[in-house]
């Protein structure tokens, strides 16, 4: 039932060229429409330059006094092989790029474009009843200083909610963590989506909040399937590689994987930076490919090897035989291994978690309970939904 005449407006990275952004973001959508509101994401297409200019100049500014710059080296790199090399790599690029962005315009109900932030905040009290940000790594330091995602520009009038909104990280810089103390305060209800922003939020507000579940894992797999093709894309028996890190121990992984088991490699290349062995250790390498194949690819795989938070996250939804790397040192300051942390325990799922150095065949040989895993993920689904009915009828409650 649709409790107010206004919409909910859902700020979200819709618009990002990455399979698990693009997903969670329409889960969002999903979920409000499954609960009867009604929605639309905010376009960020007339103010996405104020937003890239305020990153830009933290990231400058971070790069001198933190080891940040050199994290983004990899992405610098592949955004100039882009854009100077005209040649193969870059047709293939292209082809992935359309993909998202057909997606994006078949599935995303958008708002109308706003000239800037401060007009969208002159505006909200009018067109919305509510401002939701969530999921996904929105509140990294870069966004933090953008102050976009941190909903600051919200009125108090309006009702702002927070739904499995991630940090990225389990602490902040002093700066940042400075700013998140004030937004923090001003959101009415807040539910993270891993135990490490639990934490945080505590530290920087002390308030108790909630850990509630991924968009993507509001749906099962089955109701996944709206968004894909029925049939298998490939036919004979896979490994499925999705890396978004250039790890190439977890690439010999697989090479290793393919000669125990016999099973071809299919690869996604070069997600997040260009990487040459992407296509070394490849019988196939696919590029395009849009979300709902993503899912296609999981959901068909005899196995799956992958650093991706999300690839994890539908290789247990469709129940394959799985083996996820961490893409980041425990010292890392920018690590997001956290959000693996909390997903695989509240799961119930364990022995996924690799070093790429393990034993193939002793590998094989560890089994998940998908029964128990299913009954756990659906205990959060439950939880997760309670929170965000509450929270859209501006409950006081939603925090405990």
């Amino acid at each position: 039932m649709v409790l107010n005449m206004k919409k909910v407006a859902i700020v979200s990275c819709y618009f990002q060229p990455n399979y698990g952004s693009m997903i969670q973001a329409l889960g969002t959508q999903m979920a409000l429409d499954r609960l009867g509101y009604d929605n639309e994401t905010v376009s960020i297409t007339g103010f996405n330059r104020e937003i890239k200019k305020a990153k830009l100049k933290y990231f400058i500014k971070a790069s001198f006094t933190t080891g940040i710059l050199f994290t983004k080296l990899g992405r610098v790199k592949n955004v100039i092989k882009k854009k100077f090399n005209k040649g193969e790599y870059s047709k293939k690029l292209e082809k992935r790029t359309s993909g998202f962005k057909t997606f994006e315009k078949k599935y995303f109900r958008l708002s109308k474009e706003f000239s800037s932030i401060a007009e969208m905040s002159r505006d909200c009290g009018e067109m919305y009843s509510a401002v939701l940000v969530g999921s996904d790594q929105l509140w990294l330091p870069g966004n933090i200083a953008a102050d976009y995602y941190t909903l600051s520009w919200v009125p108090e009038s309006v009702n702002s909610i927070a739904y499995a909104t991630s940090f990225g990280q389990s602490s902040l810089p002093g700066d940042s963590a400075a700013k998140a103390s004030v937004f923090l305060n001003r959101i009415r209800h807040i539910g993270v989506r891993e135990e490490s922003g639990q934490r945080l939020v505590k530290e920087l507000t002390g308030r108790d909040v909630p850990v509630v579940c991924d968009p993507t894992l509001l749906f099962t797999g089955d109701e996944w399937l709206s968004i894909q093709k029925a049939t298998p894309i490939i036919k004979e028996d896979y490994i499925f590689c999705y890396f978004l890190g250039g790890n190439p121990l977890h690439r010999k992984f697989a090479e290793r994987l393919k000669k125990e088991t016999g099973c071809k490699i299919v690869i996604l290349p070069h997600i997040d930076e260009y990487v040459k062995s992407d296509e070394e250790i490849a019988d196939q390498c696919l590029y395009d490919v849009d979300p709902g194949d993503f899912l296609n690819l999981i959901r068909n795989a005899k196995y799956v090897c992958t650093d991706s938070f999300h690839c994890s996250v539908f290789s247990m939804q469709y129940e394959r035989t799985f083996f996820t790397f961490r893409r980041f040192s425990s010292k890392n300051k920018q690590s997001t291994n956290s959000r693996l942390d909390t997903l695989f325990s509240v799961a119930g799922v364990s022995g996924r978690l690799m070093t790429g150095d393990e034993d193939i065949a002793e590998c094989l040989q560890r089994k998940i309970d998908y029964s128990a895993v299913k009954k756990n993920l659906n205990t959060l689904r439950e939880k997760s939904y309670r929170y965000l009915e509450a929270a859209l009828s501006d409950e006081r409650s939603t925090d405990l």
